[in-house]
């Protein structure tokens, strides 16, 4: 992807970042009539389509606020994808029946197809990392989430009331235990790459 040219569509990409509300509703406006509408086209009703919407639009604001989402087709192609994609897993498992998709190849995007794997790819990650971190004890996801926020590790000493030699000592043994768990995983050699 390093040598694709950034769509000015990254535009809805730094607006999901920045919380942007204009940029939120215009995705709203222009880009979620489609699937809502695909979604009541094909099993689905009105509900399960926004929350299908809902959990695309925060996996792209994670993506985006992890910097790591670089737009190299147009916003609504890969929306789009990203959400019939997630339909069409989600209706496979609720109905226990394969479901086999079928793309119109011709109008496809390649880079919107390349994108979708990479945005599959950090939402399973994603998930890993949240499963895992909910396994720590309320100490350690504490002092893990002040520090992802907090640049500053005597500000998170400060904030806990502890010693900054603590809180460095404390920091480690946490990220060691999670890297320890995520490791442990089936799917961890998988999503190394």
């Amino acid at each position: 992807m390093g040598q694709s040219k950034i769509h000015p569509d990254q535009m809805y990409i730094e607006g999901l970042a920045a919380n942007d509300s204009a940029i939120i509703q215009s995705i709203y406006k222009k880009f979620v009539p489609k699937v809502v509408f695909f979604i009541m086209n094909n099993s689905g009703d009105k509900e399960q389509a926004q929350d299908v919407v809902q959990e695309v639009m925060i996996l792209l604001f994670n993506q985006a606020k992890a910097k790591s989402l670089e737009l190299t087709c147009p916003f609504d192609a890969y929306f789009f994808l990203l959400c019939k994609r997630k339909w069409l897993n989600e209706f496979k498992k609720s109905s226990n029946k394969g479901v086999t998709i079928t793309e119109d190849i011709v109008s496809m995007n390649e880079s919107a197809i390349e994108l979708i794997g990479h945005t599959e790819e950090f939402d399973e990650k994603q998930q890993l990392f949240d499963t895992m971190f909910q396994k720590l004890g309320d100490k350690c996801q504490e002092l893990l989430k002040l520090s992802f926020t907090i640049k500053s590790m005597e500000e998170v000493a400060e904030k806990l009331n502890v010693t900054y030699g603590y809180v460095r000592k404390k920091k480690s043994l946490c990220i060691g235990q999670l890297t320890q768990w995520i490791q442990e995983t089936k799917n961890f050699k998988s999503l190394k790459k």
